[in-house]
């Protein structure tokens, strides 16, 4: 199996879940690094991160170096990732980092299970949207409502890659513990008018967009705080 090397952690990844681009931005850094910036710039002890769409585990192991990774709960949907995460967790002395299997979904969400599509590169799988790609395999997976993870972690810190959910989640009701949230918004997949939606959303729960921290496609949002 791959094994990296980043920044100080140690990652194993099957060769079947990777492709040239994962490879590439794991070798030369760069693998979460729009992330990873926000998660510096503003993760502070005490914090409790709840990290969506956990990939192999990299952003929640960063996460847990700041608050103990007794403080770090990661989501992911895919079980052959929820096993790398495991793998990776023991790699690196972070075992009490806890690990759920499911896709995040909204809170009016009515089934037990939703459709995910595993691709062959990890980090391009989702919750299904429209017909499946030739090399995907379509499981079911446990549906986990944004505001059970909430109630379940009492986070004040989250973290979100989940690739073609983030629309509905910025519509929801935000508990008031949670004063940051780094999202990856994929503008590739959608319209400025739907982008503008989460923003619109999120601004309705509470928060603002930070500016610091903030790079590209990955944007920061910050709980506003009584002036």
């Amino acid at each position: 199996m791959p094994r990296f090397h980043l920044d100080g952690f140690t990652l194993e990844i099957p060769k079947h879940c990777l492709n040239s681009a994962i490879e590439t931005a794991i070798e030369q850094g760069h693998y979460e690094a729009k992330e990873l910036a926000g998660i510096k710039r503003h993760l502070k002890p005490g914090d409790r991160v709840l990290d969506l769409g956990g990939g192999a585990g990299y952003l929640a192991l960063q996460a847990a170096k700041v608050v103990g990774a007794q403080n770090v709960t990661t989501v992911e949907a895919n079980p052959e990732m929820v096993h790398v995460i495991g793998k990776n967790l023991a790699l690196n002395d972070a075992v009490d980092l806890r690990v759920l299997h499911g896709a995040v979904v909204a809170d009016d969400f009515t089934q037990d299970s939703v459709s995910f599509e595993a691709r062959a590169a990890f980090w391009a799988s989702s919750i299904l949207k429209g017909s499946p790609g030739k090399k995907s395999q379509l499981i079911d997976v446990p549906a986990l409502k944004l505001r059970d993870l909430f109630q379940a972690c009492e986070p004040s810190f989250v973290v979100m890659d989940v690739e073609g959910a983030e629309v509905a989640l910025a519509q929801q009701d935000w508990v008031e513990t949670v004063r940051l949230v780094i999202m990856e918004i994929h503008p590739q997949l959608y319209s400025p008018r739907v982008i503008q939606k989460i923003f619109d959303g999120l601004s309705r729960a509470g928060f603002a967009y930070m500016p610091w921290g903030s790079r590209g496609n990955v944007v920061v949002f910050q709980r506003l705080t009584a002036d």
